[in-house]
């Protein structure tokens, strides 16, 4: 949009329509989160378009001789280290060329990274620190390209999601600091802008070679648009809080006023949350999200950082982006919020806010990883979905639509400044699989991140190592680079591709209720699975039950032994003798197979699972 202010936009155009309906049910999707500049530059060679085809490329496959290779020397590998912390070259076009990818997958649903313009000259990749909310960031492509994106998409069936930031801006202005001074081991002496509640001077608006050269707030000319912040609606005093950065992220109000690192905190209003002002950044922000929504046909928003915001403020953003997408037919226009924190926190705040769902429970995503690798007990996460007294719902059958469950995410915030995929120790690379299906089989909207399905093991002491260039590049996963990982045939992706097609073939798997089941070795002495002093190596099952038919999950945690176990089924449902058949068996030696059921601890089924192996089993109804 050249014109870079709201008043400028084409809104006739942008309203033309026709727009893709939104889903009948959330729970009904499977998320795949990517980072855009991560995920593919459209240049791999070798992989299939959406009928099929070879498309030739100059980027071959990853072999397995190309891992480590980058390990070789030590040069080589601080290359690679380096390459990790800057763009790689990811775009929307590459998107766009994996659809086939994504299709046969059988997720449902993009989650893709915020694509708005970055300050001109960072290494801000991930597009969380937007300069331009009206401009797509060069690196990814266009404005054209984005809505070219979505209408593919949207004809391969997959909904797309943007990832948006609401609660700031990038580091688009400088401080003129007069507080909190330090000094480095060299004498260097500066200050250090860190939030106390009270405002700081502005220097200026960063120009483009990042300097704070530019008056503030003084409007900065059409010329100039790698300065400051746009729309030119935002380049006003009032725009942001300038209080500085987060230093007590804990601390209330300084985790919503201060500036996100070195991010600038954006003014929202003011007021309780039911009599709420909005100021003129909040409104000028959700007119232009809005357009964003017309104008590439979008189906949903992930909100960034909602803890950070007031809720009033949140509450005005859904409240008016839903009212939006209602009006051109979306009526169910999807805000998912990052939400750190506990399950009570980020309900209540949805209920206060209007958000359709939440994300980043660190609970869930924590306990989802420990239960399959057998290092918590599974009633912990199971639980989690079980005590709806405790998050003020009637049933936990209202997890199934409110909240999206990961293990693997972009920032793994809860794990502190150690950064690690599940697959990256031995039992989380065997367990791959596992934990894609169960993650695919429990309550909640399921989002893969990208690279789970090729079983990613980047760990390290920065998010980079989990932020791989699926395309290859200089930051290629497992520690390679020049090659791709788009592969259809590995174990991860064949398997959860067929788990999928299961989900959306039963709606118990979507929209059921949730029962762990106990289990038993000897088929006399029940109980759930416990670990004495060690992991726990044993079967998992759990039940989703739907309108009467119930079916059976199960996973061997067990990475080296096949493990059989009597699973306890609902008695009230199936008789003695009742037969369930393997829908699905990784593997697929047990695929099609039948098991009896028995009355023991009620009643129950006998089970068989290979090391790491994974199985859904449906009742074989009676002619």
């Amino acid at each position: 949009m050249a014109d870079r202010s709201l008043a400028g936009l084409d809104w006739d155009a942008a309203l033309r329509g026709p727009f893709h309906p939104s889903p009948s049910s959330w729970a009904d999707q499977t998320l795949y989160f990517l980072l855009v500049d991560r995920f593919s530059d459209g240049q791999e060679d070798g992989c299939l378009d959406l009928d099929g085809a070879r498309v030739p490329g100059t980027t071959p496959a990853l072999a397995s001789g190309d891992r480590e290779s980058v390990l070789a020397s030590e040069e080589q590998a601080a290359a690679w280290r380096a390459a990790g912390a800057t763009w790689a070259g990811g775009s929307l076009a590459g998107i766009r060329s994996k659809l086939g990818y994504l299709k046969r997958l059988g997720v449902t649903a993009l989650w893709i990274s915020p694509v708005l313009r970055q300050r001109p000259g960072t290494s801000d990749y991930h597009g969380y620190g937007t300069q331009d909310f009206l401009a797509v960031d060069p690196h990814f492509g266009t404005e054209g390209q984005l809505r070219d994106l979505v209408r593919d998409a949207h004809g391969a069936g997959l909904y797309v999601i943007l990832d948006v930031v609401l609660n700031h801006s990038g580091d688009v202005f400088g401080y003129a600091a007069d507080r909190y001074e330090e000094t480095d081991e060299a004498g260097n002496r500066w200050f250090d802008p860190r939030w106390d509640g009270r405002p700081y001077a502005v220097a200026g608006w960063r120009d483009e070679d990042g300097t704070p050269s530019l008056p503030f707030p003084q409007p900065i000319g059409p010329d100039r648009p790698g300065a400051g912040v746009w729309p030119a609606e935002l380049q006003q005093a009032g725009s942001f809080t300038a209080r500085g950065r987060i230093s007590g992220w804990d601390h209330d109000p300084e985790y919503r006023e201060g500036d996100f690192f070195g991010f600038k905190d954006i003014n929202h209003g003011s007021g309780p949350l039911e009599d709420y002002v909005p100021s003129a950044a909040l409104l000028n922000l959700t007119r232009a999200y809005q357009y964003w929504i017309a104008y590439a046909d979008l189906d949903g928003f992930r909100v960034d950082t909602v803890k950070h915001m007031d809720p009033g403020a949140t509450r005005f953003f859904t409240s008016a982006v839903h009212e939006f997408a209602q009006s051109i037919g979306k009526d169910r226009f999807f805000l998912v919020g990052e939400i750190t924190g506990s399950r009570g926190f980020a309900v209540e705040l949805m209920q206060q806010t209007g958000l359709d769902a939440a994300l980043g429970l660190a609970d869930v995503q924590g306990r989802l990883e420990g239960f399959v690798k057998g290092r918590t007990a599974p009633q912990e996460y199971f639980g989690l979905f079980r005590n709806s007294v405790l998050v003020g719902q009637g049933s936990h059958t209202w997890f199934r639509d409110h909240v999206v469950t990961s293990y693997d995410d972009h920032d793994q915030v809860r794990n502190g400044d150690r950064k690690a995929r599940f697959a990256a120790d031995d039992d989380g690379a065997r367990l791959a699989l596992a934990a894609l299906a169960a993650n695919a089989t429990t309550l909640g909207i399921p989002c893969v991140y990208y690279g789970s399905e090729q079983a990613f093991d980047g760990a390290g002491g920065h998010d980079r190592y989990i932020r791989e260039a699926m395309f290859g590049g200089p930051f290629g996963p497992f520690r390679s680079t020049g090659r791709h990982a788009f592969d259809e045939t590995s174990g991860p992706y064949a398997g959860l591709a067929q788990v999928l097609a299961v989900r959306r073939a039963e709606p118990a798997l979507r929209r059921g209720r949730q029962y762990l089941r106990e289990i038993s070795g000897d088929g006399v002495h029940f109980g759930f699975p416990q670990g004495f002093g060690g992991r726990i190596e044993s079967i998992v099952a759990w039940s989703r039950i739907l309108s009467g038919r119930e079916v059976v999950c199960a996973l061997n945690t067990d990475t080296a032994r096949t493990v059989s176990a009597w699973v306890t089924v609902d008695a009230g449902l199936h008789a003695e003798g009742a037969r369930f058949v393997h829908r699905y068996a990784s593997g697929g030696a047990l695929s099609g197979t039948e098991v009896e059921a028995e009355a023991r601890n009620g009643l129950a089924i006998r089970l068989t699972l290979p090391p790491a192996g994974f199985a859904i089993l449906v009742p074989i109804q009676p002619q």
